[in-house]
């Protein structure tokens, strides 16, 4: 399935295929953030997109990636079970935290949650 644009809970989202391209560079976020333009508010990235690099903070790459959506005021949720990820470190788990409590990067399950976060 290719990367679509779907009416979610009322909202433009571009949905991402999860077995499409990873997302391992700034350019490879740019590029999500370019194709929102067609109509999109929303990207909605399944979590085994994203490089490695992502969930070790101490690299950066997250702060990066998410500065970057924030910049271009398109909101990002990272669809699927991070919790691996989360197990291993308390670092993400504060980010994962704080983030969800704002508007900009959702830390998600399915696409169901994000659907629920829509509508509030």
């Amino acid at each position: 399935m290719p990367d679509v644009i779907e009416e979610r809970a009322g909202v433009p989202v571009l949905v991402c295929d999860p077995a499409g391209p990873p997302v391992a560079t700034e350019q490879d976020a740019l590029d999500l953030i370019g194709a929102t333009y067609l109509g999109a508010e929303v990207v909605a990235l399944p979590a085994n997109r994203l490089d490695e690099r992502f969930f070790s903070l101490g690299t950066r790459f997250a702060g990066e990636v998410m500065q970057k959506f924030v910049n271009y005021r398109v909101r990002l949720a990272v669809i699927g079970d991070i919790s691996g990820h989360l197990a291993a470190s308390s670092a993400l788990r504060a980010l994962v935290h704080e983030s969800n409590r704002a508007g900009h990067v959702w830390f998600l399950p399915d696409l169901a949650a994000l659907d629920d976060r829509l509508r509030s």
